[in-house]
């Protein structure tokens, strides 16, 4: 009896099948150890990652002492440039050796892996119901009598309460 060979090795996970793409594509934006990406909140730490993202390395003419530029809001950016050292010394760990030997912090929107996010997080949201009043009601049920159609003056008196009880800012 002849041995079979089978074209496939069975199921392969995800990972495996992307791990080339991704390493690719990472390392045209200069991120040799992808894991920088993937992982950024465990090696930056979450304070850091909360306020920053990687968003390239680029390296000089010799290939070492490579540059990181990190992404932040302006607010941001003078609180991350006092733990700039910290941070290199943490992406250096990762690469196992001084790869990094500067940080510059952009707060424009920068091309990356992050185009065009300014944020790093969402808003929480407020646990506050809105308040709307029997007034509030009474007047945009008003506003929305001349409506012909009952469920469409029904669904703009809705809103219309909604948007009255808005609080102003």
């Amino acid at each position: 009896m002849a041995d079979r060979k089978t074209t496939t090795r069975g199921f392969k996970r995800t990972s495996s099948l992307l791990q080339d793409r991704i390493k690719r594509a990472s390392a045209s934006r200069g991120f040799e150890q992808s894991r920088l990406l993937t992982q950024w909140p465990e090696i930056a730490g979450a304070a850091i990652a909360a306020i920053a993202r990687p968003v390239s390395v680029s390296y000089a003419r010799g290939g070492f002492g490579a540059t990181l530029t990190v992404l932040t809001t302006g607010p941001q950016a003078p609180m991350l440039e006092m733990q700039k050292e910290k941070l290199r010394e943490k992406v250096n760990s990762v690469y196992g050796y001084n790869a990094i030997s500067r940080i510059l912090i952009t707060q424009t929107a920068a091309t990356g892996f992050a185009e065009g996010q300014a944020t790093f997080e969402h808003r929480k949201k407020t646990d506050e119901p809105a308040s709307v009043t029997p007034e509030v009601t009474a007047k945009a049920a008003d506003l929305a009598a001349p409506v012909g159609d009952t469920e469409l003056r029904l669904a703009l008196a809705a809103l219309g309460a909604n948007v009255l009880s808005k609080h102003k800012s």
